[in-house]
């Protein structure tokens, strides 16, 4: 949460002339309403059944960079299919920069509690180890412009080149 998925999704997808997909955006299109309002009617298990439903679809398509929902790898199905049918960037982003970009918007109801910093370390320990499992490259986003995260993924992803700006890639933030 507060990665940077959606960000550099799209600066990705543009650099390889691919089609944008956000999960959580086609979950609401296809709802009608907002990830809150999912939240608030089925709670957080029927909205996590709808994404897993979404995932199954989406990561059928060819040619797209899809951005998940932070919480999509706690389905055990949804991390199969992801790590079967693509590759798999997980966006690497401290509790405080995650804070600091999430502080401000209303649409994340993991959020909405006392406690927004308790609850993103509650969160990155339950889910940073299955990012991890599935993840063929790690890439930090701490102090980071998209652009040259977007670069150092398309590097990864396309071997033989090299980001404009390599000498800012920070290898060692990198796995692959």
């Amino acid at each position: 949460m507060g990665s940077g998925k959606t960000a550099v999704g799209r600066a990705v997808a543009r650099l390889l002339h691919l089609r944008f997909i956000d999960s959580d955006a086609e979950i609401e299109a296809r709802t009608g309403v907002d990830i809150p309002f999912i939240f608030e009617k089925e709670g957080e298990e029927g909205f996590r059944a709808r994404e897993r439903e979404v995932i199954a679809d989406l990561s059928l398509q060819d040619d797209v960079v899809l951005a998940t929902g932070g919480g999509a790898i706690l389905s055990e199905a949804s991390r199969q299919l992801l790590a079967e049918r693509g590759f798999v960037v997980y966006l690497e982003a401290s509790i405080e920069r995650q804070l600091e970009r999430t502080r401000t918007g209303r649409h994340r109801p993991l959020l909405n509690t006392a406690d927004p910093r308790a609850r993103l370390v509650e969160l990155m320990t339950l889910r940073e180890p299955l990012y991890r499992s599935i993840a063929q490259l790690v890439v930090g986003t701490d102090g980071r412009r998209v652009p040259l995260v977007a670069e150092a993924i398309v590097a990864a992803v396309t071997p033989g080149t090299v980001p404009a700006t390599a000498a800012e890639a920070d290898p060692a933030k990198m796995q692959g």
